[in-house]
């Protein structure tokens, strides 16, 4: 790979995403003292911290089973189990994900967990329709949100986003009890304080997703470093953007696109990550043959027929 290039990414997705978790904790603490001085602010920014810190981590395996997903074990899918394994080995995580299927026919994939202790979930319709090597992309993309704690990262963004919430409210009720002292002269108060009490959830929450989008670009970068292959990434990518974009132009709006602005999307605009993954291709150099495993060098491996255990109950397939 063009290291160059690629630390120059990481350090621009670094810098932005420190600047946005020190926008979501300034604007706690500016609440905070609001409300009730500095004192206040700093104690609800200390609050989140050690929350941030002490929270209870739920099993992936629980968290898993209220999407009645199950273990997809190395004799359902050995290709994946291996590659899995050397990923996990690339990236230094100290066990290696449990890998489980989900037997839905939307094209999804996601991770739950934290580096001790973490899983990675496929769905049916993503199994059927990538191919291997796309696969092989997706898995790199989930360890590495995996490997950078991007789960543990979001954590303390909704916690700072949800006290910033309920300390707005604080604020407005507290604004609300005291009016009839404003309306009689009696106390003052600063209206850019209301503005910020009123619009303070909103700008946290917009904060929220800019660092979403952030943190996946940062996982583009981590799977393009564990897999040495961009292209594999952006493959996938534009297949889940056009299973995507044509179930909902179906359902909502037939033959056109559903129009969203690029800053209230969770994820970043598909074109924008492929672009930058086609960039790094260009410069890229390639793995050796022997990357993961031999036989399962991304760009070699053929169209999986990989299938989860499929055992019915009622109407369910599991």
């Amino acid at each position: 790979m063009d290291r160059a290039e690629l630390s120059r990414h990481r350090l621009g997705n670094g810098v932005q995403t420190v600047l946005l978790l020190l926008g979501l904790m300034g604007l706690l603490g500016v609440i905070g003292t609001l409300i009730g001085g500095p004192w206040y602010g700093l104690v609800a920014m200390a609050l989140v911290v050690l929350l941030y810190l002490f929270h209870p981590v739920v099993p992936p395996a629980l968290i898993l089973r209220l999407y009645r997903a199950s273990r997809l074990q190395p004799r359902h899918a050995p290709a994946l189990n291996e590659v899995l394994h050397e990923l996990a080995r690339r990236a230094e995580l100290p066990s290696v994900p449990a890998l489980y299927y989900l037997p839905i026919p939307l094209m999804n994939a996601f991770s739950v967990g934290d580096r001790r202790e973490a899983a990675i979930a496929l769905s049916d319709g993503l199994l059927q329709r990538l191919t291997l090597r796309e696969i092989v992309a997706v898995l790199g993309h989930e360890v590495s949100h995996i490997a950078h704690n991007d789960l543990r990262t979001m954590t303390f963004a909704d916690l700072s986003s949800r006290v910033t919430g309920l300390l707005s409210l604080l604020g407005l009720f507290l604004l609300a009890v005291n009016l009839p002292l404003v309306v009689l002269g009696g106390a003052t108060i600063s209206w850019m304080a209301i503005a910020l009490l009123v619009f303070a959830p909103t700008l946290s929450a917009l904060l929220q997703l800019g660092l979403a989008r952030s943190r996946e670009y940062q996982a583009d970068l981590g799977a393009v470093a564990l897999t040495g292959d961009p292209k594999g990434l952006a493959l996938a990518l534009a297949r889940l953007e056009q299973a995507q974009g044509a179930l909902w132009e179906q359902v909502l709006l037939p033959g056109r696109r559903v129009p969203e602005p690029s800053w209230l999307r969770t994820h970043p605009p598909t074109e924008q990550r492929i672009a930058r993954l086609m960039a790094l291709e260009s410069r890229s150099e390639r793995y050796p043959r022997s990357a993961l495993a031999g036989a399962y060098d991304p760009r070699t491996l053929p169209r999986t027929g990989v299938r989860g255990p499929r055992w019915r109950i009622g109407g369910l397939w599991f």
